[in-house]
């Protein structure tokens, strides 16, 4: 043939182009793009409308579900925080839980007539589990428990429609357990009750229905209506125009360190960042908030006179406000050691519990030497979160040093040191700090360090 020469003879010898890129690529980068951070911002802009009608229809401040409930609320229209975790409602999970008492929201029902919890969940779904069940349950163990002779609101409230009715009623068999554990951890149920003042009604707002639509707060009682903010979004994002349901939600995935506070106070700002700018846009944000906001607000222990819980400060640590200093993560310093400062030296995370446990002896014998030659000098703890290695390092000294009234004391209370003594003195932390969160590596270190003490 002529010219052959010039054709390949073989299939290895043929040479195909190739794709730029596959169709799951293409889908991949689709995506990526439909979850850009703009849209993520945008999205959140638009569903904190939807958030300020529901306000507005019922007359009630807004009170952020944290984390994700925070990115639809702007600073000025958020009048507190609570921490209803949606695992509590997991199906055969259902709990109330004891370190998540969430009492800092019964002052605000009672002063406006309830509240709107806000959270929001991700694609496909109506509300999260936090808001169709962990809050009802939640609803249910203080009605009964503050007001036991107002059975009209004893039941479980539940949203229409939503659960099977064999999964209702394993819930409503749970509760009262959950009351009996609520007062054994021998609270003052009656200042909880005054701090609420009536029971609590529930309705449910979200973008397929209020219900119930004609429910309003009135007299007798407070409405507490759990406000899903997202659209429900049964397909993909791609096909939303960009819109992501739940965008709030697992920020730390996605945000590059921007908190709702400084998305709110720079929003304009960064809607006109290009997309490939915004990381360091939001570093630059950051790091100015951090400058604004140094110095850490304290939290006093109650019912002690004395003990104060913090986030790591160093201004605060020198600013001579506490005569008695526990810092968490702080390096000791053997060279300049100061008598009314302990330093553990404890990493971070789960590392950080292990090395607490192993700290928990210096501890004890720093307070008892410091407070038991004078119980009323004020003792700071603090750690790089002021919500965990603090928390626990705390909860010790609780357990080891404060009788029932709150008062110092080197002398048995005659209280057995088990875990149902540790978890009452732990909700005297979770209700003068509510977002406290040790976590369950340095409670169980707690709990080893306390309970296998033949005597404290």
């Amino acid at each position: 043939m002529e010219g052959s020469g010039s054709y390949p003879v073989s299939l290895s010898s043929l040479h195909f182009p190739l794709a730029a890129q596959s169709v799951s690529q293409t889908l991949s980068s689709l995506r990526r793009s439909a979850l850009s951070v703009t849209n993520r911002l945008r999205s959140i802009e638009t569903d904190a409308t939807f958030v300020q009608e529901v306000a507005d229809h019922y007359g009630l401040p807004l009170v952020a579900n944290e984390r994700c409930g925070s990115w639809y609320i702007p600073p000025e229209a958020k009048t507190g925080s609570a921490y209803f975790k949606s695992t509590d409602g997991h199906t055969g999970q259902w709990d109330f839980s004891f370190r998540r008492l969430n009492i800092q929201v019964l002052p605000i029902a009672r002063q406006h007539g309830g509240c709107i919890i806000v959270d929001s969940t991700r694609r496909g779904k109506l509300m999260p589990d936090a808001l169709s069940k962990t809050v009802p349950i939640w609803c249910a163990v203080l009605n009964r428990a503050l007001f036991p002779s107002e059975r009209t609101y004893h039941a479980v409230q539940f949203p229409p429609n939503f659960l099977g009715s064999s999964e209702e009623s394993q819930i409503e068999r749970r509760i009262d357990g959950f009351v009996k554990s609520l007062k054994d951890l021998k609270l003052d149920l009656g200042d909880l009750r005054q701090q609420l003042g009536n029971p609590i009604r529930v309705a449910w707002a979200n973008r397929s229905y209020f219900h119930p639509t004609d429910l309003h707060k009135g007299e007798g009682y407070n409405l507490l209506v759990l406000c899903s903010a997202s659209k429900r979004v049964h397909g993909a994002e791609i096909s939303e125009g960009g819109y992501i349901q739940g965008a709030g939600d697992d920020s730390e995935g996605w945000a590059h360190g921007l908190i709702p506070p400084v998305f709110w106070a720079n929003k304009s700002a960064l809607f006109a960042t290009a997309e490939d700018d915004l990381p360091g846009f939001i570093e630059e944000l950051m790091g100015e908030y951090r400058q604004q906001t140094d110095g850490q607000q304290t939290h006093l222990i109650l019912p002690t006179k004395n003990l104060f819980l913090s986030q790591r400060d160093p201004q605060l640590h020198d600013s001579g406000a506490y005569d008695l200093v526990i810092d968490c993560n702080g390096k000791p310093n053997t060279d300049d050691e100061s008598p009314n400062r302990l330093d553990l030296g404890c990493g971070s995370l789960k590392l950080g519990s292990r090395d607490l446990r192993k700290s928990l002896d210096k501890v004890q014998a720093f307070v008892r030497s410091r407070l038991g030659a004078d119980p009323s000098l004020k003792l700071l703890v603090t750690c790089e979160s002021g919500k965990d290695l603090s928390a626990g390092t705390l909860l010790t000294i609780l357990c080891l040093f404060y009788d029932d009234s709150g008062d110092f004391s080197t002398q048995k209370q005659g209280q057995a040191m088990n875990k149902q003594f540790i978890r009452q003195r732990l909700a005297w932390i979770m209700s003068s700090k509510p977002d406290a969160n040790p976590s369950r590596s340095t409670l169980q270190s707690v709990n080893a360090f306390l309970m296998e003490r033949p005597d404290y």
